[in-house]
This record gives C-alpha cells, structure tokens and sequence, in this order.
C-alpha cells in the first residue's frame, strides 16, 4: 500500500512538474528567443538627450556598425608666463591644481586628464564634456595654475564615440 501511495504521489508530481504553458501561463526555454538590446534604439536616446542639453552629436557608421559621436574640448595646460613661484607656493597650486580637475570630474564636466611625460611647453592635457567650447573655456580658466600664470590653456573641438574608452 505505501509504495502505491509513493507511486502515485511521485505520479502526481512529474506531472504538475511538467504541465504545458497552457496549464502554467510561462513559455519553457524552447519558446523564449534571447534578444539583445536595441543599440540603435539607445543611441537614438541618448543623442537626443545630448541634443537637448545643447551637445554637438552625429552618427557614424562603419562596417554595420553605428556610433553616436559627441563633440568633446581638449585643453592642452602649456607652461604659462608666470612660473616664478617658489616650492612651496608651487606645491600648494598643484595640489589645488588637482582638486580643481578631481571636481571638474565629479561634477561630469571632465572625461580625462594628465601630465605629459616629457618636460616640454605642453604640460598635460584635459577632456572637457561640456556643450559648448566657451563653457570648457571658463572650466578651465577656473583652474588655480591658470590664474596664478603657471599654466595657460589651448582649446581644440575634439570628436569622440560616446562611450568609447583607452585601450
């Protein structure tokens, strides 16, 4: 008797376990097609979004594949006229040289930063994310080693793929 009561509750089981989509409403793996993300759809999105904040955008295309361009500023920091600071006053600029870039960053106005490795007249370099180049102008100008005349700065357009990265 106990083994036809386990037989029929095993029975039971195997059957409830596989019903139909009918009998449960969920489609089993056979039916679920995996898609990915509509990327066209997102970039779409986003650019419009951009635009809407006052961004430069195109799309490019290239071997079927479509990329949502956004205009970017460079500044190149180059050796200003006034470097006659002493150590000291040299040391405190720079340290408020790089709070101002870290805010700049936290703030999503800065995308990249650093020093060249040579000691040549450009000293470094620093990608703005702002709308427009007078917007990056006055970022940059904000810069303590701007002000002091440690550094002046040179700005360029710069056009990108959003989202791209160094490699």
């Amino acid at each position: 008797m106990k083994k036809a009561i386990l037989l029929s509750f095993f029975l039971v089981l195997l059957t409830a376990c596989n019903q139909s989509r009918d009998t449960r409403g969920i489609p089993g793996p056979e039916e679920v097609e995996a898609k990915a993300p509509d990327r066209i759809q997102d970039i779409q999105k986003q650019a419009e979004e951009l635009k809407s904040q006052g961004y430069e955008t195109f799309f490019y295309e290239e071997e079927g594949e479509k990329y949502l361009m956004q205009q970017y500023f460079i500044v190149f920091l180059k050796r200003g006229a006034n470097r006659s600071q002493d150590s000291t006053e040299a040391a405190r600029l720079q340290e408020q040289h790089l709070a101002h870039l870290n805010r700049m960053a936290d703030e999503g106005y800065l995308s990249l930063a650093g020093p060249f490795g040579d000691d040549g007249e450009i000293r470094g370099i620093a990608v703005y994310n702002t709308p427009n180049l007078k917007m990056a102008d006055s970022l940059a100008k904000m810069d303590p080693m701007v002000k002091a005349g440690r550094l002046e700065v040179e700005i360029h357009p710069w056009w990108a793929a959003k989202g791209g990265e160094l490699k």
